[in-house]
């Protein structure tokens, strides 16, 4: 007989809050199951039992904000340290970027219950997720996460020569911390001295100790993508709100079908409606005015022969000439062919 679980257990593993928000929903009478409002803390339901919210509670999560900061050496983004700021310290009006093309306005509530979603380190810099929704704090750093973390790492090697190819491989699978195998991770050189390492697991300091284990020092770390959402051009120390269009299971190589198409119905949707119509980002060059048509050319006479007759040579003369404002074709007194006179104005 299957056991029954917590409600607020429940909701969480079905997508629609984290287990705090569910508490605080379970509290104010937003949640049914089997369409009874369940407002006692520590129900309990059976899995196959129907769980559903008030529309007050999808209202509310539709106000909380997902920040990406662009994190500076010297903050931390987990529990605050001696004598360092924490992460979330940075996020004010003055810092908010000015090419943020979100049309969320700053205001000091969105502070309240901020966590980061995924540390980084202290030494560490680049792309840090910050929010209110519990469902992206799970997305991202839930048990079942399966969300990609690409970095830029910077090293130096502590023996004469390469790093080995060998150890290479071990980078990419096969080393271990603290008694756990790691999961296959991609690690490629980018240059000389720099490598690009992408990860589904964030352990503590974990590219600091994989590369000691082969022989590489870390002389600089960036992280510039968790999943679908890079750093791209966010200036150091500056913030912006994440938008609705992006996605962090949308992965930009290697995308599965099913997921892509989500990911480009969502995009769809957004670009059609006219309240998403706003500048757009930084990284994409401002549309540039065109210049207007000019207008088009007379066609060319149609060259005729000097054996034509005198009609038909006098009819090519006159359609090479344009007319003009003061210019006007009149009838010849003979009758037989154009001529033009120009039409004199009276002063």
């Amino acid at each position: 007989m299957t056991e029954p679980i917590r409600l607020s257990k429940r909701m969480s593993e079905l997508g629609l809050c984290s287990r705090r928000e569910a508490d605080e929903w379970i509290e104010r009478g937003w949640v049914r199951v089997d369409g009874k409002v369940v407002a006692l803390l520590g129900s309990k339901v059976l899995p196959h039992q129907l769980v559903t919210v008030e529309r007050q509670a999808a209202a509310e999560q539709s106000k909380r904000a997902t920040i990406l900061l662009n994190k500076l050496v010297g903050y931390v983004s987990g529990q605050a340290e001696d004598g360092h700021k924490h992460a979330i310290s940075l996020i004010t009006a003055e810092n908010h970027w000015k090419e943020d093309r979100a049309e969320m306005l700053f205001h000091p509530t969105q502070l309240r219950s901020l966590v980061a979603a995924g540390r980084l380190d202290i030494d560490s810099v680049g792309l840090l997720v910050m929010t209110q929704d519990g469902r992206i704090a799970k997305q991202l750093i839930g048990e079942d996460s399966t969300v990609e973390k690409e970095y830029l790492v910077r090293v130096s090697y502590s023996k004469p020569g390469r790093l080995p190819d060998s150890d290479l491989k071990l980078l990419n699978h096969g080393l271990s911390l603290d008694g756990k195998a790691l999961k296959p991770a991609k690690v490629k050189w980018q240059n000389d001295d720099q490598l690009s390492f992408t990860l589904r697991e964030g352990k503590k300091r974990q590219i600091r100790r994989m590369c000691e284990a082969v022989g590489l020092k870390v002389v600089g770390l960036k992280r510039v993508r968790i999943g679908g959402v890079k750093l791209g051009e966010l200036p150091a120390g500056q913030w912006r709100y994440m938008t609705p269009d992006e996605d962090f299971d949308a992965a930009p190589k290697g995308m599965p079908a099913a997921s892509a198409a989500r990911s480009r119905s969502r995009t769809q949707e957004r670009q059609e409606t006219p309240a998403m119509k706003t500048r757009p980002a930084a990284q994409e060059p401002l549309p540039q005015k065109t210049p207007s048509a000019a207008p088009p050319k007379p066609p060319r006479p149609r060259p005729v022969s000097n054996y034509a007759p005198d009609k038909a040579r006098a009819a090519s003369r006159a359609s090479a000439v344009e007319p003009n404002a003061d210019t006007v074709a009149t009838p010849s007194k003979t009758g037989k062919t154009l001529s033009l006179k120009r039409r004199t104005h009276s002063s």
